[in-house]
């Protein structure tokens, strides 16, 4: 792989992650909201603050997944960025 392919890699990579966070994002809001109705994504944050997501049945999966696709987001772009692109020079 080249660099260009990488930064093409980087870049579809980059969206499709968009894409799945911001469904799962919301799902997770959307599953939170029920149980905890004015919950802010802000505060969602931080899930052990409220301790009745703890009594959702699907709350906590789902948050595991969002978290696993953040995980999966950033092992695969410094994977690419390590292996495929050049260091970038540090700032002055």
């Amino acid at each position: 792989m080249t660099e260009e392919s990488g930064r093409e890699m980087l870049d579809i990579a980059s969206k499709l992650f968009e894409q799945m966070l911001t469904q799962q994002r919301a799902k997770v809001l959307r599953l939170a909201r029920e149980v905890v109705p004015n919950i802010t994504p802000e505060e969602l944050r931080n899930p052990h603050d409220f301790p009745k997501l703890k009594e959702h049945p699907t709350f906590e999966f789902e948050d595991g997944l969002l978290s696993g696709l953040i995980s999966a987001q950033m092992a695969l772009f410094a994977e690419i960025k390590g292996r495929l692109l050049p260091p970038e020079p540090p700032a002055p």
